[in-house]
């Protein structure tokens, strides 16, 4: 997916990151499972989200990429 395929926000948070106003996180894996875990954990959200966000963070987890 690249980032013109993303929401709003998500695009807002990428230039600023690109512009270096947001700091850049190097273990970007790591930080979008902690996210995903935030909201797969949350149950005040509504259950195919959490679902959704349950099933990312492990897809992410047992791919074949590792932070550095």
């Amino acid at each position: 997916m690249k980032v013109y395929g993303c929401c709003d926000l998500i695009r807002q948070r990428y230039a600023e990151i690109g512009s270096g106003e947001q700091g850049y996180i190097p273990n970007a894996i790591a930080c979008a499972v902690k996210a995903l875990n935030d909201i797969a954990s949350d149950e005040s959200l509504p259950k195919d989200k959490r679902e959704q966000a349950a099933f990312a963070a492990a897809n992410l987890l047992i791919s074949d990429h590792e932070d550095a």
